[in-house]
């Protein structure tokens, strides 16, 4: 999957360069992201898959 795929490449170039608080958010989202293969995978062939509700982010107080 071209995303996954997308994020493994930042993850490297994150920790050649030592982006240390980088490369845990994209693990992060590269857990999500496998795990929403995964449902995908899971799904019979043309059955719907839940993809959730976005949630805003806070305002900044200011």
């Amino acid at each position: 999957m071209e995303i996954r795929d997308n994020l493994l490449d930042r993850i490297a170039e994150a920790d050649r360069e030592g982006w240390l608080g980088e490369i845990e958010g994209l693990r992060v989202s590269l857990a999500g992201a496998e795990a929403k293969i995964g449902q995908l995978d899971a799904a019979a062939p043309g059955d719907p898959v839940l993809l959730g509700l976005p949630t805003p982010r806070p305002t900044p107080q200011g």
